[in-house]
């Protein structure tokens, strides 16, 4: 374990992380809503600094990133745990069971690996990689000594504080929206719609970004949601943002059937109307 960056101590040994906007006040011996920082004795430690679930060379393509370095290959590393509980989950087994095995790698494994594998960088992907901040933070530091590439496959949900610290290390994220809804945030992810928005309206400022929606049948489909992503899109980042449509399928909790391909289509045709970089993906 490490000693987690951004929070306070309360009284009776209690907590307040600030790392995400879920503010969790954790009582002792309790962890936040995450599943990975825990309060032990008063004070708030990351349980999987230096833990990985998963360490794989994959194309960058992948995360996905169609517009930063395409065509080659980066180190991708990921933890368990994640600030949303999303009933559509993807990759659940990682990031909502805890009990998933890891692996040990430190910051400075990390770099060796990536530049022995012929990388240009390392992904933090997986999970969400912002509740491994500690982690993430001296690795990609490190990194970028080394002349490597930080890249982050994230929902966005960081406050402020944290993100502008992390933020001049990294050379690309690829940021969830996975809706425009606010009662799509708060009932299916457990979690807020604004402070995406306002981490995507602030790092499309800082390095390159691209974006992907999940399209699930029923929830986010509608042609008059799809236009106001859409048009969001473009109004905060820009006609050259690039949006992957992904398409669904039954996973965790969540039921519903597949998304039909003439979904992602009619996502794809309302998208391209207004920007230069559109893909559908997972078909």
């Amino acid at each position: 374990m490490k000693e987690a960056l951004y929070y306070e101590k309360l009284d009776s040994k209690k907590v307040h992380c600030r790392l995400c906007p879920n503010e969790c006040v954790i009582p002792e011996s309790k962890r936040g809503s995450c599943g990975v920082r825990v309060n032990k004795g008063g004070a708030l430690y990351s349980e999987v600094y230096s833990e990985a679930t998963s360490i794989s060379l994959d194309p960058i393509e992948k995360k996905p990133l169609y517009r930063y370095h395409p065509g080659q290959y980066i180190l991708s590393l990921g933890t368990k745990g994640c600030n949303f509980h999303c009933d559509f989950c993807q990759n659940w087994h990682i990031s909502q069971e805890l009990d998933t095995p890891t692996v040990e790698i430190t910051p400075e494994e990390a770099v060796r690996e990536a530049r022995a594998a012929g990388s240009f960088g390392i992904a933090y992907t997986y999970n969400e990689p912002f509740i491994w901040f500690e982690f993430v933070l001296e690795t990609a530091k490190l990194a970028k000594t080394k002349g490597l590439d930080n890249v982050l496959v994230t929902n966005g949900y960081v406050n402020m504080k944290p993100l502008e610290e992390m933020l001049p290390l990294i050379g690309a994220m690829n940021i969830d929206l996975k809706s425009i809804d606010e009662d799509f945030y708060r009932k299916i992810c457990k979690g807020k719609l604004q402070p995406v928005l306002d981490v995507i309206k602030r790092s499309v400022k800082a390095c390159h970004i691209e974006l992907t929606n999940l399209i699930i049948p029923t929830l986010n489909d509608s042609e008059e949601g799809l236009r106001r992503l859409v048009d969001w899109v473009y109004n905060n980042c820009g006609a050259e943002t690039p949006l992957h449509f992904s398409r669904y399928f039954p996973c965790y909790k969540m039921k519903l059937p597949p998304t039909p391909l003439e979904t992602l289509k009619l996502a794809e045709r309302i998208a391209k109307s207004k920007l230069k970089h559109v893909y559908i993906g997972n078909v």
